[in-house]
């Protein structure tokens, strides 16, 4: 009997030996503590992690005296990371234990690998605690054995690879005719910026500057460039026609924000930046608000208060039943747009009085490029007079908890239309469930004659997110846009996420370019924080 006990006393031992044995060959123990005396100071040395994940290049003169380095992986759940980068690697820490021993004037190289063969651009980041954000580092990719190259001035960081979601560093590249010479198109980087480019068969190379945009990405996925053919033949022969590449940027310019590949000069911050004075970031399905700057401040809308012009008239009796309905225009209807500012000051249709349009070409109109006059015109054939018209908006908002609003005339030309982005956002939710409302504030044009005398009116979309709907992470499908100098630049957005819908505002930005980049970093945010 006591045989026996023993017996499966040892066999439960040596099951339990088995199984932390192989624990600790499947565990990935990158850490590494190690002293480096005068003797390899003097000769180099590379510290690596345990399977040389990571290397630290420390050759002849980095360091002054003895010191321990040591590298130690991170925990994931341990950092806050960028929003707008997709992170590639292990997250690491590295430290010289002696700073003496450390000239920061003195940079040394870091080898660093990562997990994902994809082919978008990588770049090394340090997490700067003071500033909260991560800061990149000069990097060169060698996407063939799957590490980049950094370089490093500092005797204690945390790092990590990260990538450029929507930027290829490697693909396709084709050949047009254009300026002639070492010139190409690209896609992801700005004009006057100046790409390297190799030829992966070959190993040839040749320096071009941005001077074209393009390829279509939604039609060429992996094509990275279209160079000038003058550089193309440098590098391939003509008959080749597509070659497959891989590209170093060497100087990329700043767009008209002063970012670069969408970041902020400084690095890239764990949420969007805003400037504008008030925005907000909601979630439709539960109101819940994403990110907000002001959301309660009280500003002046400018011709968002359209959308609550349009759907009010769309909300009274059959009106949204009349759409092909003909009415007349009035000179007289204008005469209110000329009590805020001069007739060539006003986003307006041209037309004479009398002249005879659809009541669908006054909504599409005034959501498309936000013409004032024919909101008026719209108010006009509404079936209630101007004053019970603008009361019945503000008596909608109200009842819709929107307490902030409120509407003195129905296109925004007066500065005292005013509301918090929240409510704003609120109401937008509502107002573009409505079809008609929906359609015609994403068409990217609207077209339509007079029907007296055959005129012709084009309007495009005031929109820069609706001419270019074509994103990676959100589809816009609500949008309208306003302006005053009281105002600032105001816009409001909604797009669908995953099946999910949003709805961003955006209050008194500093410049139209603003009021878009930040709403698409707003959406794109949504869907970082949604996806992880």
């Amino acid at each position: 009997m006591i045989m026996k006990r023993l017996s499966f006393i040892i066999f439960f031992i040596l099951i339990f030996i088995g199984a932390q044995v192989a624990l600790a060959n499947n565990s990935k123990n990158r850490n590494i503590n190690i002293r480096l005396d005068k003797e390899t100071i003097a000769k180099g040395y590379t510290v690596s992690s345990s399977d040389d994940y990571l290397k630290l290049s420390l050759v002849p003169g980095i360091l002054s005296e003895d010191t321990r380095v040591l590298i130690e992986e991170i925990p994931d759940q341990e950092m806050m990371l960028p929003w707008s980068l997709e992170k590639e690697s292990a997250i690491f820490q590295f430290e010289f234990l002696n700073k003496r021993a450390y000239d920061n004037h003195k940079p040394f190289y870091i080898q660093f690998s990562y997990d994902n063969s994809n082919n978008n651009l990588k770049q090394v980041f340090f997490y700067d605690k003071t500033c909260n954000l991560w800061r990149p580092l000069p990097t060169w990719d060698f996407p063939g054995e799957k590490f980049v190259r950094s370089l490093i001035h500092l005797p204690y960081a945390r790092i990590a690879v990260f990538s450029y979601p929507e930027i290829l560093s490697s693909g396709q590249a084709s050949w047009y005719k254009y300026k002639g010479g070492n010139f190409t198109a690209s896609t992801d980087f700005p004009k006057g910026s100046v790409l390297r480019v190799k030829n992966l068969e070959n190993n040839k190379i040749v320096d071009v500057v941005v001077n074209d945009f393009g390829p279509d990405r939604s039609r060429f996925p992996n094509r990275v460039l279209d160079l000038d053919y003058e550089a193309f033949k440098l590098i391939a022969n003509k008959g080749d026609g597509l070659i497959n590449v891989s590209i170093e940027p060497l100087n990329v310019l700043s767009d008209n924000l002063g970012r670069k590949l969408g970041l902020n000069p400084v690095g890239a911050s764990l949420e969007p930046e805003v400037k504008s004075i008030s925005a907000v970031l909601i979630r439709e399905s539960d109101k819940e608000i994403i990110l907000e700057k002001n959301a309660d401040q009280i500003l002046p809308m400018a011709s968002l208060s359209k959308i609550f012009s349009v759907f009010t008239f769309l909300n009274i009796d059959n009106n949204q039943s009349r759409l092909e309905e003909i009415v007349n225009y009035s000179d007289k209807d204008e005469e209110y747009n000329l009590n805020y500012f001069n007739k060539w000051e006003i986003a307006r249709v041209n037309l004479n009085d009398n002249d005879t349009l659809s009541i669908k070409d006054l909504v599409y109109s005034a959501m498309v490029r936000s013409a004032n006059n024919v909101v008026e015109t719209l108010v006009r054939v509404s079936g209630l007079s101007r004053d019970q018209f603008i009361s019945k908006i503000n008596s909608w908002a109200r009842e819709n908890g929107a307490s902030t609003i409120r509407i003195n005339e129905p296109t925004g030309l007066d500065k005292s239309n005013v509301g918090s982005a929240k409510d704003i956002a609120l109401l937008a939710s509502k107002i573009f469930d409505n079809q008609i409302i929906k359609d015609a504030s994403i068409s990217k044009s609207y077209s339509f004659v007079t029907r007296n005398d055959n005129s012709l009116k084009l309007r495009y979309n005031s929109s820069d997110l609706v001419l270019n709907n074509n994103y990676r992470n959100f589809k816009i499908i609500g949008s309208k846009t306003g302006y005053l100098d009281e105002a600032g630049y105001c816009l409001i957005t909604r797009a669908e996420i995953k099946g999910e819908k949003f709805i961003v505002v955006i209050l008194n930005s500093p410049s139209r370019a603003r009021s878009f980049s930040e709403t698409i970093d707003l959406l794109n945010y949504a869907s970082y924080k949604f996806s992880n």
